[in-house]
C-alpha cells in the first residue's frame, strides 16, 4: 500500500514539474471567421496577469499582435497600431479589423514590457467577414 501511495505521489509531482506557462485565445477559435468588430478574451495558465510597471515573477500582461510574429525573448514588445498593449491587465478587448484573413497574435510580456518569447505567445487565425 506505501508503494502505490508513493508511486501516486511521484506521479504527481511529475505532472505538475511538466506544466508549462502558455497564453491561449479564450476567443475567438482558430479558424474562427468573425464580423467587426470582434471580441478578443485573452488567457494564461500557470503564470498571473497583473499590470505594468513591476517585474514581479511569474507574472506578467498580454499584448495582442495583428498580423506580426511574437517578439524575442528579452525584446521590448513595440507600441504600436500593430502591437496593441494590455498593460493595465486586461484580458478582453474589443478590436476592428478590415475583411479578409488575418493572425492574431497573443505575447505574454513581463512589467517592462519584455517579452516572454515565442513560448509564451501563440499564434492563431482568422477571417474576417
Amino acid at each position: 500500500m506505501k508503494t502505490m501511495i508513493t508511486a501516486a505521489l511521484l506521479a504527481a509531482l511529475s505532472l505538475t514539474a511538466q506544466a508549462a506557462p502558455e497564453v491561449h485565445f479564450i476567443e475567438p477559435a482558430d479558424g474562427a471567421t468573425v464580423s467587426s468588430p470582434l471580441r478578443v478574451e485573452m488567457g494564461v495558465s500557470d503564470m498571473t496577469v497583473q499590470p505594468a510597471g513591476k517585474i514581479v515573477e511569474g507574472t506578467g500582461h498580454h499584448h495582442l499582435i495583428i498580423d506580426g510574429e511574437p517578439v524575442a525573448a528579452g525584446t521590448p514588445v513595440p507600441a504600436d497600431e500593430q502591437h496593441l498593449h494590455f498593460g493595465k491587465g486586461q484580458t478582453e478587448t474589443t478590436i476592428e479589423l478590415a475583411p479578409g484573413k488575418h493572425t492574431l497574435t497573443l505575447q505574454f510580456a513581463d512589467g517592462l514590457h519584455q517579452s516572454y518569447g515565442p513560448a509564451m505567445s501563440k499564434t492563431i487565425e482568422i477571417t474576417v467577414e
